[in-house]
Formats: C-alpha cells, structure tokens, sequence
C-alpha cells in the first residue's frame, strides 16, 4: 500500500468517527481545510462519493460505508501486527493449539514436543491427532503438520515445506530366510503383498521410479490389506509379507533388525510433509517458537 493511501485513510475514519472535519481535525492535531483535502483527495482517486457534507453533519454514502469498513479492518489488522511485533520478545505463552497427523504425530512430532515443552513451561499445549486435512480458522488451530499433497492454499494461510517422504519395500528377516529376497522388480511382484487399505476400500498401489522424475503406480495382488498403518508395520514384521512403507515410519524396526530393506535402489519420494499455520499468527512468540522447533521435522530417510 502506497503512504498516501494510508495518510488519507486516517483523516476519513476519523471524520466518520467524530462526526465533522473539524472534530477530526482537533482529534488528529491538523487544519480541517487539511482533513477536507484529504478525503477530497481519497474520493477523487476512488471516482466515488464516499460522504454527504451538510452544515450539521457528514453522512456516509452507500459507497462510503463499505469503504469505512473495509478501512476499519486494515486499521486493525495493523494495530493487531504492532502489538505482536511489541510482544514478540516476551517469553512464549498461553494456549498453543496444534494438529499432527495420527501416526506421524506419534512417532515424528512427539519427540520433538517433549523437550519444547519443557523449555516452555508457559506454554499449554493441546493437541489434535487426525490424518484429515482440519480447517485452521474453523477448529481454531495455530499451527498445523500435513502429509500430503498440498491444496492451494488461501493467502491467509502460511506454508513451510519440510521435504517428501522415502518409499522402501521391506520384509522380515524370516520372511526373506524362507521365501527368497528378490533381486529385480518382477521377483518382488511375486511375492506375498500386505497393502494399506484407503477410507473407500481400494488397497494403495506400489509406488516405482520410472526414471526422468516420473512414478509409476502399479496395482498389485495382496495377502491381506489394513487400514491402519501400525498393523500393517506389525504384520510385516509378523513375517506375513512384503509391503512398501516410508522410511519414517519403519525406522525403528529398521534399527532393531526387525525388518530389511529390499531392493534398496528403489526409494521413490512419496508424500510431502509440511506446516501450516494463519499467517496473522505467525509473530505470536508461542506461535513463532512451534513453527521453529518443527522446522526440525525430518520425513525423509534414506536406508540401504
């Protein structure tokens, strides 16, 4: 917004407000000829009306009063930014409200929330754990971590993209002991398959690299399809098959040896991991201290 909008703002409102130019004159410490320019001045780069003058009074018009609306929420939303930038140095908190994703939210979010709270006692956390994509404004959250495709988002809304997930296939050490470990795609589709069943019954596809940046889905037969992500992290390391997963969520069975990686050349990106918060939030101290420690975030790790 160019200064002289913003000078010509004020002289207006206030004229509105105090009824008369030379109300607001007094009010603003000028001339009212100097008020009377101004909004003359605002109505002519307008090209419309925006108060009646009469002896007695100023009256708006049709014109006049959605303007005065319109100039009463930016005048507040920047009164609103001053007092956060003036807070931003004071010690984070108050409620602070934060939606994760069901499993992500365990297994990537907490670790990071345990010490964060700690170190900011002031801080009272509630949290929401959903995998659907919750609306900021209408649950009132203040900052929210998404995996998934990312929506265009209003500009009312802030984005930090955090990376993309690793696909790996894996299966347990018996499982591969006893049915064999495939060498090349075509053995692996051979195998026993235990998929992630979706909310409409269809079994999520494997994921490959097609090379040139492009992904290939294939639908492929399965032993058995769950719709939850856990069960299916047990039931492959049961033995009961093979399933692609992220490397976020496999991790540690990773580490304890309860799973192996197959095929370790094949690792496709899958979904995206990001945050999302209400930018008029985001100088919140409690909000801006979140969003920081959350930038730590990893969703993808590569294995093999």
């Amino acid at each position: 917004m160019h200064d002289h909008r913003l000078k010509d703002i004020l002289p207006f409102v206030t004229s509105v407000e105090k009824g008369s130019f030379t109300a607001a004159a007094e009010q603003l410490h000028v001339t009212g000829s100097a008020i009377s320019k101004s909004v003359s001045r605002l109505e002519t780069r307008l090209g419309s009306r925006l108060l009646e003058r009469t002896t007695r009074r100023l009256v708006l018009t049709d014109a006049g009063q959605a303007y005065y609306q319109t100039c009463i929420r930016i005048l507040e939303e920047l009164a609103e930014a001053e007092s956060v930038l003036a807070a931003h140095r004071t010690i984070p908190s108050g409620r602070l409200r934060l939606a994760v994703p069901n499993t992500y939210g365990r297994l990537g979010v907490m670790p990071l929330l345990i010490p964060f709270c700690q170190q900011h006692p002031e801080i009272e956390l509630n949290m929401t754990f959903s995998d659907r994509f919750l609306d900021l404004f209408d649950e009132g959250i203040d900052v929210a971590v998404r995996i998934g495709g990312a929506p265009d988002l209003p500009a009312s809304l802030g984005c930090r993209p955090l990376g993309r997930e690793k696909m790996v296939f894996c299966a347990s050490p018996d499982y591969l002991a006893r049915e064999g470990c495939p060498q090349s795609i075509e053995e692996l589709l051979r195998h026993r398959a235990i998929l992630y069943e979706r909310v409409d019954g269809s079994t999520k596809p494997w994921l490959f690299d097609a090379g040139d940046g492009h992904l290939d889905w294939r639908t492929v037969p399965h032993r058995m399809a769950l719709d939850d992500v856990a069960a299916q992290v047990k039931a492959v390391c049961a033995g009961l098959g093979v399933a692609q997963m992220p490397t976020w969520l496999i991790h540690e069975p990773l580490q304890r040896g309860e799973l192996r990686v197959i095929l370790p050349q094949l690792q496709p990106d899958g979904l995206a991991l990001s945050l999302v918060w209400p930018r008029r939030k985001q100088l919140l101290p409690k909000v801006d201290a979140l969003l920081a420690v959350l930038s730590q975030l990893v969703i993808a790790r590569p294995v093999g």
